[in-house]
């Protein structure tokens, strides 16, 4: 289907008054209106289904897309394939799209596909639990609005919930402080001493933004990233008017871009030593931007790329040049109330402090949200660390389906594709269930088990545990989030539902 331009900002929903509602019935409900929400809610219509709702915690549809909003923030997968394989869109603006685009793109969708009317805004989750007796999901809002379903989904994704690093005296500080996820666009950054903590993929994208514009930066980096090019440009208008006239030339340019970026992993899981050539190009990058052999001893990796996320960026390296910029690697031992101070014992002055300390990805649903049979809590049962069948089904919780979960996450492509894989595979246990009349399905916990054990010691080897610390491993060391195969692999496994792995109850 061809993309027309995106629809105009409609205004955001107002939050409804606190208050005790009867329960609002629903065969399915959806948590989640990013990527992964809206893109199941396309495929229940596409199935026929219209009995669902969206929960939504903010105002407005867009997950990640809406909330990160700091200068610089754009995908660090092409445009062309990071968006659903049935909406195209030939008028992105740039190879890489920047965040207002995708933003638009996702309001798009929500409108073209008529999403609008199943979406309850401001209904933050506070808590959801599987009724043993009637065999249904009761979920209840922070605004008293209660929601029943016989099937919860889960869209809530890991990159919703921000991560603050746990530093002594954070609360001292007198001068504005804020997360790069929650950026506070009223703080005037212009010739103030800023505090930059933490140097991942957010950081990576709005410390050359914000460098020229302030007094002086301190940037704060415990570990330094392999940083590579990034091969962005405008999309031209004569580009764009082929790809609106010929829907296929984008298909094939899609297609294109999802082989090379799938031809990644063999360096990820089978041929290591390939990452040397990475490592190479990052390390010449930055002796062509840094002059100062301390500075590039400080920016220089000492694990294998691919270890931690690689970023990509062309102004990373020339901003933390600057003469107006100190990067800073002895440890933080507190902050005071005018700046931070390092395990050496020197404080640094600030007037404003941002953490780029990115999300509670081993975290990714809070303790207290969801509970399962016998009034399990998730988080008190994933206390080893997330794990689920497929990454989307988890015993001891019936009728209950996770996208993006546990060990569904990648490194080398484009996460749209692997949520469109999952809520196949959903789309396609719900046509089983009806066509059965079965009430509930349960994942069998020794047939959860073999798929964890199989994973684990797939990721045997791989880049991803090779030894670094990442968000891609929990506190134990263990990784819980890599998937640690191909892309193409993983859709193979998740075509067809079959019944053997779970146990169900008929209506």
């Amino acid at each position: 289907m061809r993309q027309t331009a995106p629809h105009p900002e409609a205004p955001a929903a107002t939050p409804p008054s606190p208050t005790t509602q009867p329960a609002s019935r629903h065969r399915i409900i959806v948590v989640g209106t990013g990527f992964s929400g809206l893109c199941m809610g396309v495929k229940l219509r596409e199935m026929g289904e219209d009995d669902f709702v969206l929960l939504e915690r903010a105002g407005e549809v867009g997950g990640t897309w809406r909330d990160n909003t700091y200068p610089g923030c754009a995908c660090d997968v092409e445009s062309h394939l990071y968006s659903f394989s049935f909406e195209p869109n030939p008028n992105w603006s740039r190879l890489y799209a920047p965040q207002p685009e995708i933003f638009a793109y996702l309001r798009h969708v929500a409108r073209k596909y008529d999403l609008m009317r199943h979406i309850r805004f401001h209904a933050n989750l506070i808590g959801a639990r599987w009724d043993e007796v009637r065999r249904l999901w009761v979920v209840r809002a922070e605004d008293g609005r209660v929601f029943e379903g016989e099937v919860l989904v889960s869209g809530m994704g890991g990159l919703s919930n921000p991560a603050y690093p746990d530093i002594p005296g954070i609360d001292r500080f007198e001068g504005p402080q804020f997360h790069s996820a929650t950026w506070r666009h009223d703080v005037d950054l212009n010739d103030k001493r800023v505090a930059v903590i933490g140097s991942g993929a957010s950081a990576i994208q709005f410390v050359p933004q914000i460098a020229p514009k302030v007094a002086h930066l301190s940037y704060f980096q415990r570990t330094p990233p392999w940083v590579v090019p990034k091969m962005d440009r405008p999309v031209t208008p004569r580009e764009r008017a082929d790809f609106q006239a010929n829907p296929w030339r984008q298909r094939i340019a899609r297609n294109k871009l999802y082989w090379m970026l799938e031809a990644r992993f063999l360096a990820f899981k089978y041929k290591p030593e390939w990452m040397g050539l990475v490592a190479k190009v990052g390390k010449h990058r930055i002796r062509k931007h840094i002059k100062d052999p301390a500075l590039q001893a400080k920016l220089t990796p000492n694990y294998t790329p691919g270890c931690k996320r690689l970023l990509i960026s062309n102004d990373y390296y020339p901003a933390l040049a600057r003469t107006n910029v100190s990067v800073i690697t002895e440890g933080i031992r507190e902050v005071t109330a005018r700046g931070v101070v390092t395990q050496d014992g020197r404080e640094h002055p600030a007037d404003v402090i941002i953490y780029g300390t990115g999300f509670k990805v081993q975290d990714p649903i809070p303790k207290g949200a969801i509970f399962g049979k016998g009034g399990v809590d998730l988080v008190d049962l994933w206390r080893e660390g997330p794990e689920a069948f497929l990454g989307i089904t988890v015993a001891g919780f019936p009728n209950f389906f996770v996208l993006m979960g546990p060990n569904t996450g990648l490194g080398h492509n484009s996460m749209v594709y692997m949520i469109e894989s999952q809520a196949h595979y959903i789309i396609e246990a719900l046509k089983v269930m009806k066509e059965r009349r079965l009430r509930t399905i349960e994942v069998k916990p020794e047939a959860q088990a073999k798929f964890v054990s199989h994973v684990q010691q797939a990721l045997t080897g791989t880049v991803w545990n090779s030894g670094c610390k990442s968000w891609y491993l929990n506190e134990r060391g263990r990784n819980t989030a890599a998937w640690p195969g191909f892309t193409f692999a993983y859709r193979l496994k998740t075509r067809r539902f079959r019944l053997q792995p779970y146990r169900t109850e008929r209506a």
